[in-house]
């Protein structure tokens, strides 16, 4: 089989470099990303390889680029991308990029250490004008006419004491400071003073109405003018160091008014003049930023690509005369080729004369896993790959998966438009993708979405489907062939009747099968239209659960016979198949004999008030039970010979399980018994000794898995057996019923859309006149933001969820063992989208 269905064959190769060409070489192999490096020098230490000091010259300059692109995004300049991805730059290209990248930090780190001094200098000649604009305001009050208020302050401030002693020293002087504090300060800052100085102070306070920028990060903050009157110099020592505590900032104030307007105008004047200075400065820092802007998104990508290739070269050996370094490589046999045209345009980059060697290795190991993936496939095999990434060359999922996981997605949510909503949504992002895909965001929802965006158009599309097939369109039905009842009920009847049914044993019933899908007339039978779905439902819920498994059955055998796994193939695969369809697919048979033979209209004994459950008559079949009476005119079973087929179908499978459980560690034991006897290996008896089945002595060298292992011991193998055995034995009844979600789901879904509509949409679908026509407009609103969020969004969340567990569990685990590791090629690409992390850090 093509890759499709199984991983690429891979190849263990050793490759040989002449020291002057590793740099291209590998340069052109991780353009290319076909090629895994193993690390050839585990216990050295990664300060301790040969190319440290390169990868730490490019750690630098990463620093400095990340630190143009935060001072870029600060400013709002755009970067551009235009989605080229430049070459690697050559070795001595880095000392260029060293030089431009350290001449860029400098200068822009000296504008912003400018910028800054500006900024704070300019702060202090804001905060100064603010304070002389102030107090000028409280001392041209003074002088106006309110002498009485100093001196009843004067009188406030000076004690009994300081009365009396100073009586015959003339008038007492206050002393005062000015300066601004945060505004949320000023509360506590106002308390302190009055219980510090016992309040002998007088404080004058006035808000900033305009925000002031703070130079050290950029905010803006609210602050106030205060000034402070005190008499005495300890008062003043005390004052300053409440002031300090609060940080407070405290400026000269003059006493004289002449004085103050000289000192306003020198500062207004220095203002005007730092404004021209911050203009130019600002000017100069945005030319530089928008020139560094322009070459970004390139400089990223190159010094990532070159510490890629050193950190590559640091998991390669040296030889002993330290002129070439050997790789160890895991590659797909099919592009061997592809990678030694690369080797030799990389040895012609550097010039070199001596050609690279890829030689291919013999190896026990396991290969790492390979499936090519496209843009459409790639969001499947994501979805087989988060279960377990395949062993080697098991048969993938992920081709199957396209279609069954979209099918039992929407036969559990199977309405047409639900299902329409979701392909148009699946549809834009396909259609728009390119530019979705140039826009890259940190949003994890709209990242898995987006990369999710082909499975969900396949699950609306068939969704929509599976909604004609229910004839289901928002819990309504669509009448485009007609009914094939005729009924006499008038309008009244229809709308205001909860008890109607449709009972098919009438001459309503035309007696033709509706041609696509269920008849729309389903919609009217308030009575009997759930019980009627929930039979059709959940019978097919079983069906499609059981061929589903039977298929899954069937994909052990590629496996089997691909790894030559003859006991396996015998002693599992046979009796699996065989008890799964004697008991469950006989299960299915019913079902249709049932349909095929019973029917309302059919004469006794085929009527319908004849048919037995298929239920019951599962459980008498495993029980060995007598059925028990049919009523007058019914016969017991519905076929000739129905009870020995029953008996012999339930005896085989029984006997299956035995063979299940013993046959192939007998068929081991007796293997190796025989082989002690002989005293010589017997071929193949250690490979069937796995239980995996992944011995397979094929193209890649011996990279086969099992058959170079320790032999198990034998009381393993019988409990390893007996748990597989009992797990599928248990698994087929469990696996069954769990199939029943799709009618579960469906059947919610179904009665959701219908509460919906009913409880919302009719009642304003119901309104009359100009005014109805407004509240349905809102009714309708809410209707569908309801639709969206719950009938789409969450119910969809929950269909997905149980679609990927129907087929992780239910359906792989029939022949998915998903035991391997990914296979992670050196690639640049992968590197660049992961944010400069290489293949070998992330794994």
């Amino acid at each position: 089989m093509g890759s499709l269905f199984r991983s690429e064959e891979m190849a263990l190769c050793q490759l040989f470099l002449q020291s002057e060409a590793a740099y291209a070489c590998v340069s052109e192999l991780g353009e290319l990303g076909l090629v895994q490096f193993r690390d050839l020098n585990p216990d050295v230490n990664a300060f301790q390889r040969k190319f440290v000091n390169e990868v730490r010259r490019c750690d630098e300059m990463e620093r400095k680029l990340r630190y143009l692109e935060k001072e870029i995004k600060k400013d709002g300049i755009p970067m551009l991308d235009t989605g080229e991805s430049p070459e690697a730059p050559q070795p001595r290209e880095m000392i260029d990029l060293e030089a431009t990248f350290e001449k860029l930090e400098n200068e822009l780190r000296e504008v912003n250490q400018n910028a800054e001094a500006l900024k704070r200098n300019f702060l202090e000649l804001t905060e100064l004008k603010h304070i002389l604009r102030k107090t000028q305001v409280f001392f041209d009050e003074q002088e106006g006419g309110v002498n009485h208020t100093t001196e009843s302050m004067t009188r406030a401030l000076i004690t009994d004491e300081a009365r009396t002693a100073g009586a015959s020293m003339g008038p007492v002087q206050l002393g005062f400071v000015a300066g601004v504090i945060l505004r949320e300060r000023l509360p506590a800052f106002e308390r302190m003073l009055w219980r510090a100085c016992r309040g002998n102070v007088f404080l004058r306070q006035a808000m900033i109405e305009t925000p002031l920028e703070d130079p050290t990060n950029g905010d803006q903050v609210h602050k106030s003018v205060f000034i402070i009157f005190f008499q005495g110099d300890q008062l003043k020592t005390r004052v300053k160091k409440i002031c300090e505590g609060f940080r407070a900032t405290l400026y000269p104030c003059p006493e004289a008014p002449a004085d103050r307007r000289e000192m306003a105008m020198g500062v207004m004047t220095r203002i005007e003049d730092l404004n021209t200075v911050l203009g130019q400065t600002q000017d100069h820092r945005h030319r530089v930023l928008v020139a560094a802007a322009k070459n970004l998104k390139n400089w990223f990508v190159k010094v990532r690509k070159i510490k890629a290739i050193y950190h590559t070269l640091n998991l390669f050996n040296l030889d002993v005369t330290q002129k070439c370094l050997i790789a160890e490589c895991w590659v797909p046999l099919l592009d061997i080729e592809t990678i030694q045209l690369a080797l030799r345009r990389g040895t012609e980059r550097s010039g070199s004369s001596v050609p690279p060697i890829l030689n291919r290795m013999q190896t026990f190991e396991n290969p790492p896993t390979y499936n090519r993936t496209n843009k459409f496939t790639k969001a499947f095999q994501a979805l087989i790959d988060a279960y377990g990434v395949a062993s080697y060359r098991e048969m993938n999922p992920a081709p199957y998966t396209i279609i069954t996981f979209p099918f039992l997605f929407a036969v559990m949510f199977g309405d047409l438009g639900h299902g329409a909503l979701m392909a148009l949504f699946g549809l834009w992002m396909i259609r728009k993708e390119k530019g979705l895909a140039a826009q890259k965001t940190d949003n994890e929802i709209w990242n898995i979405f987006f990369g999710g965006r082909y499975i969900i158009f396949l699950m609306g599309a068939f969704s929509m489907y599976t909604g004609l097939i229910y004839n289901d369109i928002f819990s309504k039905s669509l009448n485009i062939f007609g009914s094939h009842w005729r009924l006499s009920y008038n309008t009244s009847t229809v709308m205001e009747n909860k008890l109607l049914q449709l009972n098919p044993n009438s001459t309503d019933y035309v007696g033709d099968p509706y041609p696509f899908g269920l008849d729309p007339i389903w919609q009217v039978a308030t009575s009997n239209k759930i019980i009627f779905h929930n039979g059709y439902k959940m019978k097919i819920s079983i069906i499609f659960g059981v061929i589903h498994m039977i298929f899954g059955v069937i994909m052990s055998w590629h496996n089997h016979t691909y790894f030559r796994n003859r006991l396996s193939l015998i002693y599992e695969f046979i009796p699996q198949l065989v008890f799964l369809v004697l008991l469950f697919f006989y299960l299915v048979l019913l079902m249709f004999i049932k349909w095929n033979r019973y029917a309302a209209t059919n004469p006794m004994p085929y009527s319908e008030s004849c048919a037995p459950s298929i239920l019951i008559t599962f459980i008498d079949m495993v029980l060995f039970n007598t059925p028990k009476t049919p009523p007058t005119g019914c016969e017991v079973y519905m076929f000739w010979g129905q009870s020995f087929i029953q008996t012999v179908f339930v005896l085989v499978a029984l006997a299956c399980i035995p063979v299940m459980l013993l046959g192939k560690p007998w068929k081991i034991m007796q293997a190796r018994k025989l082989a002690n006897e002989e005293v010589q290996p017997i071929a193949g008896a250690t490979s069937d000794a796995e239980i995996g089945g992944n011995s397979n002595g094929g193209s890649h060298g011996g990279a086969g898995a099992g058959g170079h292992h320790d032999e198990e011991e034998m009381s393993e193998i019988f409990i390893h057996q007996g748990i597989h055995t009992i797990e599928y034995v248990l698994g087929s009844v469990s696996h069954t019923a769990s199939y029943l979600r799709l009618w579960a789901l469906s059947l919610a879904h179904a009665q959701l859309a219908e509460v919906l509509w009913t409880m919302v949409l009719s009642i304003g679908l119901k309104q009359e006149g100009w005014l109805g026509g407004v509240i349905l407009t809102f009714v309708f609103a809410f209707w569908a933001v309801l639709t969206v969020g719950i009938l789409v969004l969450m119910e969809g969340l929950s269909a997905f969820l149980h679609t990927l567990r129907l087929h992780w569990v239910e359906f792989q685990s029939k022949f998915y063992m998903g035991q391997g590791y990914a296979f992670l090629p050196f690639s640049f690409d992968a590197i660049i989208e992961n944010g400069g992390a290489s293949s070998s850090e992330a794994e």
